[in-house]
Formats: C-alpha cells, sequence, structure tokens
C-alpha cells in the first residue's frame, strides 16, 4: 500500500511541476484568455480529478492570479468592511496568509450580483497589486505580507460596485473610474504609488444620466505598427491612450453601456464589447481623432456577451453570451460560422488550451468545447457544487476555479 501511494505522490507532484509559472493578471499573462499548450483536464466532477478543494470565505469575484507555487486571490467580506489578499499554496491547497489590505467603516452601495472584490489582482516576481475600486489600492510584498503603498483617495461613486481590473505596463498600473459621478483614468508608477497621470474621460456622453455612464471593462494594451495603445472601453465609446502621457490617440464612438468584456488586439483590429449599441465591433487602431466613420471594419449584434470576455484562436473570435449562447466568428468579416444554444447564465470568461475552450457558467457547469471553426462540439459537461462568477485560471497544466465558496485545483 505504500508503494503504490509513493508512485501516486510522484506522479501527482510531477503533475505541478510542468507547463506555465504564471498566470499573472485578469485573463492570463497576455491578457487574452489563451493557455497556449497546456493540457488542461477534461473532464471532472466533486469526486474526480479534484487535486485539492480549500473553501474561502468571504463573497468575490475576482479571478485567481498565479506566480510560481503561489496562488493570491482578493477577497472581500460580504458587507464590504474588510477587504483582503488571500495567498494559497498551489501544491496542497492551504492558505499561507489572509491580509488585511483596508478596514472600510462605511462602504458604498454594491448590488447582490457583483461584489466589493471582483476587480483581479495584478502579480509579479514578489509583488502583488490589489485594487477594491474607489475603496482604494495597495502594492504587496508577496514574500512578507507587508503592504508596501496604498491610495484612497480616488474618489468614485460605483453606484453598483467595483469592476474594472488593474494592468501594468513597464513601471505603471492602470486604473479605472468610471462611476455615476466622475469618469477617468489613473496611472501610476507601480512601485511608489505616485500618480504619474490622471485624465477625466473626453467622451461626449450625449445625456446627464450618471447611470448611462457607468462601465466595468479593464483596458488592453497593445502595439500596433510601432505604437503602444492602452485601450480602454467607456460608455458610449472607446478611446485609445498613450500610456505614458495620457493623451488620447483616438475616440470611437458605439453607443451601449456597462459591458465588463476585455478588448481583444489580433489580426491588425482591437475587438469592443458593448451592452446594447453596436454590442460587438471591431476598429482597426491606427488612426487619430474621431474615428468612428473611418476605421470601423464590422460590428454584430448577433448573441453577443457584456460580461463575458471573448477569445481569438486562429482566424476565428469564440464567445458565450450571458445567456449561454455560444458562437464562433471569422475575425475579418465579424460573420459567424455557427451559434449553439448551451444553456447557463454566463459572467466568468472563458479560457482556451491545447485547441479545447473553457466556459465556466454561473451554477458551477464547465462545458469544454472544441476550438472548430466548422461546428460545434461539446467535448464535456463538468458540474460542481457552487455557483461560479470568477473567470477560471491556469497553474501548470491544471485549472483552477473559484467558485461562490471555494478555490478548486482541478487535475489530471
Amino acid at each position: 500500500m505504500r508503494q503504490i501511494i509513493a508512485v501516486l505522490f510522484i506522479c501527482f507532484a510531477g503533475s505541478f511541476a510542468t507547463g506555465a509559472e504564471y498566470w499573472s493578471q485578469f485573463r492570463g499573462p497576455q491578457g487574452d484568455g489563451d493557455a497556449g499548450a497546456a493540457t488542461l483536464p477534461i473532464k471532472w466532477s466533486e469526486t474526480e480529478s479534484i487535486a485539492w478543494k480549500t473553501p474561502i470565505d468571504g463573497k468575490a469575484w475576482s479571478s485567481p492570479v498565479v506566480w510560481g507555487d503561489e496562488i493570491w486571490l482578493s477577497n472581500a467580506t460580504v458587507d464590504g468592511k474588510r477587504l483582503s489578499a488571500v495567498c494559497v499554496d498551489g501544491k496542497s491547497g492551504k492558505v499561507i496568509k489572509d491580509i488585511t489590505v483596508f478596514e472600510i467603516a462605511e462602504p458604498m452601495y454594491c448590488i447582490d450580483y457583483n461584489s466589493y472584490a471582483s476587480p483581479t489582482p495584478v502579480i509579479e516576481e514578489s509583488r502583488l497589486w490589489v485594487h477594491y475600486g474607489s475603496a482604494g489600492t495597495a502594492c504587496l510584498d508577496t514574500t512578507t505580507g507587508k503592504i508596501l503603498w496604498s491610495r484612497q483617495d480616488f474618489a468614485c461613486d460605483h453606484h453598483r460596485g467595483p469592476g474594472s481590473s488593474p494592468i501594468i505596463f513597464r513601471d505603471l498600473i492602470f486604473l479605472n473610474f468610471d462611476g455615476i459621478d466622475v469618469q477617468y483614468v489613473v496611472a501610476l508608477n507601480k512601485n511608489t504609488g505616485e500618480t504619474v497621470w490622471k485624465k477625466d474621460r473626453s467622451i461626449n456622453y450625449g445625456t446627464d444620466n450618471g447611470d448611462f455612464k457607468k462601465a466595468y471593462s479593464t483596458p488592453t494594451m497593445i502595439e500596433h505598427e510601432g505604437r503602444w495603445q492602452l485601450i480602454d472601453p467607456a460608455s458610449v465609446g472607446t478611446e485609445s491612450y498613450n500610456p505614458l502621457t495620457g493623451d488620447v490617440y483616438w475616440t470611437v464612438y458605439h453607443d451601449g453601456f456597462n459591458a465588463a468584456a476585455r478588448p481583444l488586439y489580433s489580426h491588425g483590429k482591437v475587438f469592443i464589447s458593448l451592452q446594447r449599441g453596436l454590442c460587438l465591433l471591431a476598429v482597426r487602431p491606427d488612426g487619430s481623432g474621431d474615428v468612428t466613420k473611418t476605421h470601423m471594419v464590422w460590428d454584430t449584434k448577433q448573441s453577443t456577451p457584456t460580461r463575458p470576455s471573448q477569445l481569438i484562436i486562429g482566424n476565428h473570435l469564440y464567445m458565450v453570451n450571458d445567456k449561454g449562447i455560444a458562437s464562433c466568428l471569422d475575425v475579418e468579416t465579424g460573420e459567424a460560422t455557427w451559434t449553439e444554444r448551451m444553456g447557463g447564465s454566463h459572467s466568468a470568461s472563458p479560457i482556451h488550451a491545447d485547441g479545447r475552450i473553457y466556459f465556466m457558467d454561473e451554477d458551477g457547469k464547465t462545458r469544454v468545447v472544441a476550438a472548430d471553426p466548422k461546428e460545434f462540439q461539446l467535448l464535456a459537461e463538468n458540474p460542481l457544487d457552487d455557483g461560479c462568477m470568477a473567470s477560471p485560471a491556469v497553474i501548470g497544466n491544471d485549472l483552477l476555479i473559484r467558485t461562490k465558496t471555494h478555490l478548486y485545483r482541478i487535475s489530471r
């Protein structure tokens, strides 16, 4: 019996040593949900292929981030009075740090559908940046757990709770504050927390109703023809910023509001999702000023998501909308090659690995689908006990799924 256990331990431990060593931000290293050639599990359940399952107290929809064998999560109490950062050991699943980052005496209102810790952190070697909207942003030393700097001076009424995740470029960390009262973008020095630039949105919203000025999207950094751009959707329009200065390169107006899906860049185009309006559009990012009439390549309203972000694999864009309708589109034309009603309500963004797409729904079921542009192929349906609002992450060749109550490591 001891020999069998020893062999199983060696095989199990070996699975932790393969694959990528970090999943550093919302939607992974490149921010596009692509885990490359990682050979993730295809089938699992509460009694099958679970390396470990760890309870996580509180209520938070942020995704896990990974550096080496450490998995970090931002967290919050249900009432939003304690905002924290949790570190889980990747091998054992044991919680090894639970750090109080902010204590909030009177938290802002947050709807039940959202959480006080929905923005996903960013991690680098020995550093973690956590963001809770206007409640605060902080940088932590992941080795000691010490808070190196924090900011709580950026005012914004999120009205329904925060949603936009921070991203990092060089020595800068970018934060969105698109509330019902004010709308602006901030770049901080990631090492010191000092403000490098702060720019009010220059968008003409066409309304005095603050609820139509809100937005939840996480920006995306791209390089197009030698020019770095911060692609940053707001309500009604999307802006492209010079990331070093905050100057606006171009703006595209698309109507719509409140979309949380993160922009993608591929095939020389930026792909943007909205709630209402044009819903999903492709834009050439080589313009200046208002490019609405000159640089839109295509748009579609067919079964598009507002919360789950999309994937681009090869020459096709794959997506699932909030109501569980999956689609595959040609990136050059926007024409659908297939559409399938999978079912379930979806908030989490899918990921791709080794020719397979993983769609997680709010009931805890993950559907594994072949990344085939010709036809919909369902490979597996995998249920877990609790709903899934957070987007998944990858550690080695294993899958990390944060449900409403637990963090799972799914392993072959």
